[in-house]
């Protein structure tokens, strides 16, 4: 189990270092990662999606995001599954990525209101 979540954490930090080339967000912190799955023989399930089936990177970002977990040591196969249920969106993002991308709706107004 701990060589599984090792090799999960080794995983996602790989794809903090994806970028989606219109966003200045890595995918992860974009909320395109829906999930990622490590067995203990390194093979590793992921399911992602996009931020809209129309996306110009639609051909190529999928490809980048196997290749990154491919190149992660211990990772023995990928399989990944592109969705679109549910569909992406901004909800998704952490409060990093929405700070990055200027979005304000990131500091709930009951917060605001104290």
């Amino acid at each position: 189990m701990n060589l599984e979540l090792n090799l999960k954490d080794q995983i996602v930090a790989a794809f903090k270092k994806v970028y989606d080339p219109e966003m200045p967000v890595n995918i992860y912190e974009l909320g395109l990662i829906y999930g990622v799955e490590v067995d203990a023989a390194g093979q590793v399930a992921i399911r992602m999606t996009l931020t809209a089936p129309n996306c110009p990177v639609a051909g190529s970002l999928p490809a980048e995001v196997e290749r990154a977990a491919r190149a992660v040591p211990g990772v023995t196969g990928v399989k990944l599954e592109l969705t679109f249920d549910p569909p992406w969106t901004k909800a998704r993002m952490s409060e990093a990525a929405k700070l990055a991308m200027g979005i304000e709706d990131i500091i709930p107004i009951s917060r605001l209101r104290r």
